[in-house]
């Protein structure tokens, strides 16, 4: 319409209104002294030559209808072209569709994942692939685990064989769909992965189609297309000839001038008009808006030919004129206007390449528009709280999410109270008294109650009748509302004058349950909340109330596992100098394990290590556990030699058992244990086990052995005894304890996990940090589904000079000797200050070792982190602590040295009994 026959012309649109108005006038002037002399028709015209000068191109008529052929011919092509094209990939997208919602499907269909652990995957697997295969229509659905062979085909013969494509994404948890050459040939697959409840990829499944099933379609319909193609071109170039004819007819062979005078016309009535046109091209640039659409949207009165999007335009609006779309009566507020917009594309055949726009203010429509457009913020805002509320099992990230989704969209400010009985995983007995858990709002510096603040509700608060009629309560007027100004008199002063006048209280309930309340207050928007936001707020905290109930329930069971966890595992390993500990343990993926460590130092600078599994998991196996790791800390104490510790837990675990068969509940089937005591001094190890893995010692050289230890019956089997072993260790030799979890699984036989344990070590960095990063790198549970318990001491040495011993002469006069021997080599140490209490200490041993003991009687000094007296005798009687009478002469002796010592104790031995203590060094 702007450029005619060559001609080029500026729009009036662009001309200012008195001179567009002036143009018009002159225009419908000219057109009607043009229809006054016979339309400018040549004398000797006849239709007959009209026709044939249009066809011939000479005519405005001919020229359309070589344009038009030419048009349609390149268009027919074109569709022909994008057809094959378009069906082409509508089918090959199809087929990544089709295989991705198949696999997905059966991914997470019931069964698929447990199948994986049976002991025969393929079994179990390859029937319900095959029919699922047949029911979706693919060519196949294949199950991998997660190095690629397969456990089911098509063809039974390469099941087991590795699988053809691409694994990495799937096996980081990602779905993607891809174009190989497989097995079957050039085919489109999906791979999805097979996933545990904590997320890790447990296994693969692939589903595809093969290329010759994708393609064709657009092959077989070609000859239809270019048959239809055929018959548009000549249906088109007959209808255009029509057309032509037609045109040639109507315009009664009117010539350039004619058709500019008819242009203008037409520009006059276009501009005339009470309705906003505007015509916007491909580009988005604007191409023609009438004196309505410039009135209507306040455009600039040099719009034409810029983009829509710099002229200043409501963003909808500019957003709607330049995608080209289609619209039909949609509604837009435009300054204080309400227009209405009627929108269609100029060319359909294709890309549009331009769009006509007619625009006519229906501002009686803003209430029916506001309304529906709150119904759809409602929707949006509850989708979203689905969507956003509840993504983490934390009770208070959840609250949080609550409180962040509602503002601004719903409330100017949103509150979070929980009972602090539900914050630890509890159910709360009484709501009355919380805690402020989440705030959110458009400004931090609202005078509400503070996150963390405790808040003790008044009766006569919403809060509190929302909670005790588990009903929510509107507060229309907060200044007018006695019962909430009641619960803090300064607060809510503060509040009301900050500007916050409205209030819905929402007790966040399941069932029976209540948890505590949220709070949607509202100050900016002079509206008080009514009842539809009421129920709006309902049923958003409904939707929030049922994720916090779940992260309370998962906090409280979390909690009785990490406490419990806690209890039963170290928290620290004692100082000692015997051996430099480190350890590493691994939880399984679900529930509590049984298994445990432990260092335990002894008396004489000696050392017990001790690792052990209780069989079976939940809180039963972990109960076990700690009574065994509490037993072994109290037989410890007794001194006793490894394998009468292990009898003694036999015994135990023989009566826990016996309970518990007795209760009816699920006995214990038995226990695992090693213990092992190092001597620094004698560089001496004594190991016992029950049916235990084996010990590994790491040599300073570099080798590494399993020494043949005695295995044992698991505790709790009773009736056989347990065996020792003595091993002298080189210092700088490694001790590696751990359980059965780190060398055996589903998977792979002990005998390889022993293998690979003794190929770690043997390269392994020799500090025990170092070690244990070594040994879990070379070992990597496939899947953690046993607890790893990992224990590596690397031992140490006493200096011989830091060791003295002698024999005592069973006679008391020897008793001054050997404090005088005492006290030499403690000057020699650098100890005088222990001097006085060494003396006292040996005299008291030494004097009851010759008169209640027999010989030979041995003295040993050990300069360690402390020091230790130790007096031996070949008696195994053990002296007692007891208050003396004071009419006795004796008796005081022991007493004073618990008084002088840190401890002592005794221990014994085949040959007799040591009486020892210590003593700290400062």
């Amino acid at each position: 319409m702007v450029r005619l026959l060559g001609r080029s012309r500026i729009p009036s649109a662009r001309r200012p209104p008195a001179q567009r108005a002036h143009s018009r006038d002159s225009r419908v002037r000219r057109l009607a002294h043009a229809s006054v002399d016979g339309g400018g028709r040549e004398p000797g015209w006849r239709p007959l030559a009209g026709l044939r000068s249009a066809l011939s191109g000479r005519s405005v008529a001919g020229q359309v209808f070589l344009l038009q052929v030419v048009i349609v011919l390149v268009l027919i092509a074109s569709a022909v072209v994008a057809l094959v094209l378009q069906v082409r990939n509508d089918s090959t997208k199809e087929a990544h569709n089709r295989s991705l919602a198949v696999a997905e499907t059966f991914a997470n269909a019931p069964g698929t994942r447990e199948a994986l652990s049976a002991p025969d995957p393929s079994a179990v697997l390859q029937p319900r692939a095959e029919a699922a295969r047949i029911r979706s229509k693919v060519d196949f659905v294949v199950v991998l685990n997660t190095d690629g062979i397969r456990y089911t085909h098509p063809k039974p013969d390469r099941i087991g064989k590795k699988f053809v494509g691409t694994l990495e994404p799937a096996l980081a948890g990602k779905s993607f769909t891809e174009e190989i050459v497989g097995t079957l040939g050039p085919l489109v697959q999906a791979v999805v992965p097979i996933k545990a409840p904590d997320g890790s990829v447990v296994g693969l499944v692939s589903a595809g189609i093969t290329t010759e099933n994708v393609g064709g379609a657009a092959d077989r319909q070609l000859p239809l297309l270019l048959g239809a193609g055929a018959a548009a071109l000549a249906l088109s170039t007959a209808g255009t000839a029509l057309v032509s004819k037609r045109l040639m007819r109507q315009t009664h062979g009117l010539g350039p001038s004619e058709m500019t005078r008819m242009y203008e016309h037409h520009d006059a009535v276009l501009h005339a008009v009470r309705e906003g046109v505007i015509i916007v091209g491909g580009g988005g640039r604007l191409l023609l808006a009438n004196d309505e659409a410039h009135r209507l949207l306040d455009l600039p009165a040099d719009a034409q030919g810029q983009d829509v999007a710099g002229l200043g335009l409501e963003p909808h609006m500019a957003e709607l004129l330049a995608s080209g779309r289609v619209a039909n009566d949609e509604v837009h507020l435009v300054g204080d206007r309400l227009l209405a917009v009627n929108q269609r594309p100029t060319d359909l055949q294709g890309e549009p390449s331009g769009s006509v726009a007619t625009v006519r203010d229906s501002t009686e429509l803003r209430a029916l528009s506001g309304r529906a457009e709150a119904a759809r913020e409602r929707l949006k805002l509850l989708y979203d709280a689905g969507v956003g509320v509840g993504t983490s099992l934390d009770v208070t990230r959840t609250a949080e999410e609550l409180a962040e989704v509602a503002v601004p969209r719903f409330a100017d400010f949103v509150t979070v109270d929980l009972a602090p009985a539900a914050l630890s995983g509890d159910e709360p007995e009484t709501v009355m008294t919380l805690r402020r858990t989440a705030f959110s709002g458009i400004r931090k510096d609202a005078p509400l109650y503070k996150v963390g603040e405790r808040i003790d509700l008044v009766a006569s608060s919403p809060q509190a009748r929302s909670i005790e009629s588990g009903q929510s309560i509107l507060e229309v007027d907060l200044a007018r509302s006695p019962g909430w100004r009641a619960q803090d008199l300064e607060r809510s002063a503060q509040v009301v004058e900050y500007g916050i006048h409205s209030l819905i209280t929402v007790p966040l309930r399941v069932g029976p349950l209540v948890m505590g309340v949220a709070n949607f207050w509202r100050s900016d928007k002079p509206e008080p909340f009514d009842r539809e936001e009421l129920a709006l707020a309902e049923e958003l905290v409904a939707r929030a109330a049922v994720s916090i109930d779940n992260a309370r329930r998962y906090t409280r069971e979390h909690t009785m596992a990490v406490t419990l966890q806690r209890s039963l595992l170290p928290r620290s390993l004692p100082e000692q100098s015997a051996l430099d500990v480190a350890y590493r343990y691994l939880p399984a993926q679900a529930g509590v394990g049984g298994d445990w460590f432990d260092v335990l130092p002894l008396s004489g600078s000696r050392v017990a290590v001790v690792v052990g599994d209780v069989v079976g998991h939940g809180l039963h196996a972990a109960a076990t556990m700690g009574r065994l790791r509490t037993a072994v800390h109290n037989f410890t104490a007794l001194d006793l030699p490894p394998d009468e510790i292990l009898g003694l837990l036999d015994e135990m675990v023989s009566r826990i058992d016996q309970d518990e068969a007795e209760d009816g509940t699920a006995p214990i089937t038995g226990a695992t244990c090693l213990y092992a005591i190092y001597d620094p001094v004698s560089r001496c190890c004594t190991v016992a086990r029950a049916g235990h893995p084996p010990l590994a010692v790491a040599r300073p050289d570099g080798g590494v052995e399993f020494p043949d230890i005695p295995a044992g019956p698991p505790l709790g089997l009773g009736g056989l005894p347990f065996e020792t072993a003595e091993l002298d260790l080189a210092e700088g030799s490694r001790l590696v304890l751990y359980t059965d979890g780190l060398v055996e699984d589903r998977e792979r036989d002990i005998d390889d996990g022993l293998e690979l344990l003794r190929t770690a070590l043997a390269g392994a960095d020799t500090s025990p940090q170092g070690t244990c990063q070594a040994v879990l790198d070379a070992l990597p549970p496939r899947r953690t589904s046993d607890d790893i318990a990992l224990i590596v001491a690397r031992t140490r040495a006493l200096d011989s000079d830091r060791v003295v011993e002698w024999e005592v002469p069973g006679d008391p006069a020897a008793v001054a000797q050997a404090r005088a021997d005492a006290t030499r080599q403690l000057a020699e140490w650098g100890l005088q200050e222990l001097e006085f209490t060494t003396e006292l200490i040996l005299s008291e041993l030494v004097t009851n070792a010759i008169r209640y003991g027999g010989g030979p009687i041995c003295v040993r000094l050990i300069h360690d982190r402390n020091l230790i007296c130790e007096v031996t005798d070949s008696s195994h009687t053990s002296p007692h602590l007891r208050y003396a009478a004071t009419t006795d002469e004796g008796g005081r002796g022991l007493y004073l040295i618990a008084q002088l010592t840190q401890r002592w104790g005794t221990r014994y031995s085949p040959t007799g009994k040591t009486i020892w203590t210590e003593q700290a060094v400062s």
